[in-house]
């Protein structure tokens, strides 16, 4: 599953090169990624919720 991280909404320009360098497959592993949020970890849930991703 290849989410589109520029789409995820609210997120950071941090977040979604850190999400898209990385490529995690799950949320576990995107929450272990250093310099992200939970912020960040809770839009990308939302995201993915909404059947966006």
């Amino acid at each position: 599953d290849d989410i589109d991280y520029q789409n995820v909404i609210g997120l950071s320009a941090e977040a979604r090169e850190k999400f898209s360098r990385q490529r995690p497959q799950t949320v576990g592993q995107a929450a272990r990624i250093p310099g992200v949020t939970p912020a960040a970890v809770s839009l990308l849930l939302v995201h993915l919720k909404r059947g966006r991703g």
